[in-house]
């Protein structure tokens, strides 16, 4: 039976995960497809580029990794100390790397900060913090490959 990943990740316990995603319903990841006679071997290259941008941007290291046909394997160490010496500068560019964020935090990154009333600079300390939490959450790493990988 299948478990949320929230029950299985502890870094109390361990920073070190064996990731497994699978494809369902016979579709192809890389590799021929016998039924379909396609090949998708050109997605290998763009699953190991999306990893390595990933794990460039995120607080989680790839020890190991390996692109099948249907599925891929990863060996991961969450570095979530890494994440808490970021400052918040940090955090948001990481972070808008990957996805826009809201208009403040792009006005901030742009160098308008100055411009931006206290509030409003409170509010990017406040979505800071939600995004270094995500930056060494092993769920977010996971799903943010995916828009999607298979």
């Amino acid at each position: 039976m299948t478990r949320a990943r929230s029950a299985l990740v502890s870094l109390a316990d361990t920073p070190w995960y064996h990731v497994v995603s699978r494809c369902v319903r016979r579709a192809f990841l890389c590799g021929k497809d016998h039924y379909s006679d396609r090949c998708f071997e050109h997605r290998r290259g763009w699953i190991v580029d999306r990893v390595k941008q990933l794990s460039a941007v995120f607080a989680i290291d790839v020890a190991a990794y390996a692109v099948m046909s249907n599925h891929y394997h990863l060996v991961v160490r969450v570095d979530a100390e890494r994440a808490t010496s970021w400052s918040r500068d940090e955090v948001l560019q990481r972070w808008t790397q990957l996805f826009d964020g809201p208009p403040a935090v792009r006005s901030f990154l742009a160098g308008r900060g100055n411009t931006l009333d206290a509030a409003t600079l409170r509010a990017i300390d406040e979505i800071a913090e939600k995004y270094r939490a995500r930056l060494h959450d092993l769920s977010w790493f996971i799903e943010t490959k995916g828009h999607p990988l298979c």
